[in-house]
């Protein structure tokens, strides 16, 4: 029993691993179900399998036709490659892959096409204005060729569109053509010709369904309107050059061919330009010349006959009948032979004056050289030719001008506004002078002209001028002065027969209206900061200068900078200080007082003969302040019932017979508008001793102590007035007047 389960039990297990591989093996193509594929390629159709390790495969069509292509297999793959795709490959093709008793099978369609080559444009002949042309647009080896569209345009414009609907009757590549009748005009040139096809094709298979091609237009014009021209002459001399011309009209432009027509009417080609010039031409050079003009749609002719004639020589005088020549410069008159290898020359004046020049004869041409130019060359000159036993003669007319330079522009002074000036234009070295016009323009306005004419009495160079005076204004700037000459010879050739300068205005305003201003203020405090900034109008604008008056009157330099600046003002920095404004035109000046202040000090307070007198001496007091002027002196006697003014004489006073009661302090106060100083004294006053004798020394000294003492006083007094720099009345505490 149990021999039979587990026989039972093993069957069971095959049977179910057959059954998980069959559930396991699968197959796959690639591509999947369907492919297209151009003719003349190359394609491969690969299956594979999963779940089996050694499948066998097969490859065969729907309808069992030939597979037409080589099968590959390898390990779980089968490739089946067609190469290249042809006709006999559009079928569905079935790969088969057996593993065991297991068998898979797969599809795939393949379908072909053919659509190799972009369209071709052809035309029936070059486009021509106003000739019809046939286009014919075509695309070569087309499959299938039922699902092909065809569109033409020109630019923007449709011309024809067509579909190929119809039947296919055989499987073969086929050429379709799209044909187009249209009359070029001008404006189609540069426009482009566009012919598209498609392929209708499954949309969803990404294969090249659509192509065009595009051809710029050319159109052409057939050459017309052939015309010669020819220089100097159609009858010509032997030895003769002669220069012919061709033109024609076309598009493209026509190119131009010159040919000689021979005498069995044949074309001899000469030239492939335009021009054609013929030099030294000789008798056999007569005949008919062609001119063609060639395009690539066409040609047009055109004739001309030369006649080529015996030459006889010929005398030419160079530079023509007539020359205008300046004094001073070199003039060369050439007279040359043609027609004769061996002339003989000789120059002459028509008066037979003397030549003044240097003649050089060479082969066919005589020189005849003025250098410099002067009065005794104006002649009529004549050159004589002799060839053989002819002779000719040539005359040339030298006549003489001078106007070698521009004029010259003087002005009397610096143009200055409202002031008169007076212009001058010389003109230097005229010649004829007569003939001279001298003009004076302000802008475009003419301010004066003059014309020199008259007789001249001789040949001489002349310098002539114009001279006006006008009032300048400062409108005038920025406008030019000309003065414009000219020389009126009209019947000579000469360069320049006109000559200018120009002189732009610059009228000039003299100073004015010169200001100062003193920052903070004219009136200062010793040691303080000033500016004194100085302004004056005028053009051009005025250069300030800064100047300090001395006490002789003149002045001493101290800036060129509009402003001056003290940082540190010190009292004798008082003063008168000067500014000017110069410029081209003048000078305008303003001047300032500068006071600089001090605080009273070096305040000195004496007594005299010393601060201890006794009963009925003399005393003087006095009080000075040397360093500072403009100062108040006040002087007081100082007590408990309040202070006493005491009336003084220039800071001085004097105590006649001194009493007790003049003991005490003296106070002097120095002040001004700055400041004050205090300086006091003690006076001490000591009563008189009583003694019973006088002797007559005594007597003596006294007498000679009452004349010291005033004249003490008096040198003092005298001194004081000639030092001090300030004393006042002590009562009235007057300011002082020195």
């Amino acid at each position: 029993m149990f021999g039979k389960m587990v026989v039972i039990f093993g069957v069971t297990n095959i049977l179910w691993m057959v059954f998980a591989a069959s559930q396991a093996f699968k197959i796959k193509i690639s591509p999947e179900d369907r492919i297209f594929a151009q003719i003349g390629d190359s394609i491969s159709l690969t299956c594979s399998t999963e779940g089996c390790d050694s499948p066998a495969f097969s490859w065969r069509t729907q309808i069992d036709s030939p597979l037409s292509g080589k099968v590959r297999n390898e390990g779980t793959k089968s490739t089946l490659t067609m190469d290249p795709v042809s006709f006999e490959n559009e079928h569905s093709y079935l790969c088969t892959a057996t593993c065991g008793s297991g068998k898979k099978e797969k599809g795939i369609k393949v379908e072909i096409y053919s659509f190799p080559n972009d369209p071709e444009i052809h035309l029936s002949g070059p486009l021509e204005v106003g000739k019809p042309v046939r286009v014919t647009c075509s695309v070569p080896d087309v499959y299938p060729y039922d699902r092909l569209e065809m569109t033409l345009m020109k630019d923007n414009h449709l011309l024809k569109n067509q579909e190929f609907l119809e039947d296919l009757d055989k499987k073969s590549l086929e050429t379709k053509s799209l044909e187009v009748t249209f009359t070029p005009v001008i404006e189609d040139t540069g426009k482009a010709l566009v012919c598209q096809a498609e392929l209708h094709i499954d949309e969803t298979v990404s294969v090249l369904t659509e192509r065009k091609t595009t051809k710029e237009l050319q159109v052409y014009i057939s050459p017309k309107n052939t015309a010669i021209s020819v220089s100097p002459s159609t009858s010509l001399q032997e030895g003769d050059s002669v220069t012919m011309m061709c033109s024609s009209d076309g598009l493209p432009v026509p190119e131009i061919f010159w040919s000689k027509e021979l005498d069995n009417g044949d074309l001899q080609r000469l030239s492939g330009n335009a021009t054609l010039t013929l030099i030294a031409m000789r008798m056999e050079d007569s005949g008919i010349y062609v001119c063609e003009g060639v395009n690539p749609i066409g040609n047009s002719r055109k004739e001309v006959e030369l006649i080529v004639q015996e030459k006889l020589f010929t005398v030419d005088i160079s530079p023509g009948s007539r020359i205008a020549a300046q004094i001073g410069d070199t003039v060369m008159l050439t007279c040359s032979v043609t027609g004769c290898d061996s002339p003989s020359f000789s120059w002459r004046t028509q008066t037979d004056s003397p030549l003044s020049g240097k003649v050089r004869n060479e082969a066919t041409e005589s020189t005849l050289t003025l250098s410099p130019v002067s009065f005794e060359n104006e002649h009529s000159y004549l050159c004589t030719v002799t060839c053989g036993r002819k002779k000719l003669e040539k005359e040339i007319q030298v006549e003489l001008y001078s106007f070698p330079k521009d004029p010259e522009i003087e002005l009397s002074s610096p143009l200055v506004h409202g002031n008169p000036v007076t212009v001058s234009c010389k003109v230097p070295d005229v010649y004829p002078f007569d003939r001279l016009e001298i003009e004076f323009l302000k802008g475009e306005t003419i301010m004066k002209n003059e014309g020199f004419w008259g007789d001249m009495d001789r040949q001489s160079l002349g310098t002539k001028s114009l001279k006006m005076t006008f009032i300048p204004t400062t409108k005038d700037t920025g406008k030019v002065l000309v003065c414009q000459a000219k020389l009126n010879i009209s019947e000579l050739e000469f360069e320049p027969k006109q000559r200018q300068s120009i002189q732009t205005l610059y009228v000039n305003v003299a100073p004015r209206d010169t200001t100062i201003l003193a920052s903070p203020s004219s009136t200062l405090e010793e040691g303080s900061f000033v500016n004194l900034t100085c302004f004056s109008d005028g053009l051009p604008a005025p250069k300030i200068r800064w100047s300090r008056q001395l006490n002789n009157g003149d002045l001493q330099p101290l800036s060129e900078s509009a402003t001056f600046t003290i940082m540190s003002t010190k009292v004798e920095d008082s003063g008168i200080y000067v500014c000017e404004g110069t410029n081209l035109a003048g000078i305008s000046r303003k001047e300032i007082k500068l006071i600089i202040q001090a605080a009273p000090k070096d305040i000195q307070l004496t007594v005299f003969p010393s601060e201890s007198v006794k009963e009925g001496d003399t005393v003087t007091i006095s009080c000075t302040c040397g360093n500072v002027t403009e100062t108040w002196i006040i002087l007081k006697k100082k007590a408990e019932t309040g202070d006493k003014t005491l009336k003084s004489i220039d800071g001085t006073y004097i105590i006649r017979g001194a009493q007790l009661e003049d003991a005490g302090v003296y106070e002097c106060e120095s002040k001004n508008e700055v400041g004050s100083q205090l300086r006091s004294l003690t006076l001490d006053v000591k009563g008189r001793e009583n003694n019973d004798y006088f002797s007559p020394e005594l007597l003596v000294l006294y007498c000679a102590s009452s004349l010291i003492v005033p004249a003490i006083g008096m040198i003092i007094y005298f001194a004081r007035k000639a030092n001090m720099k300030g004393s006042y009345s002590l009562v009235e505490a007057q300011k002082s007047k020195v």
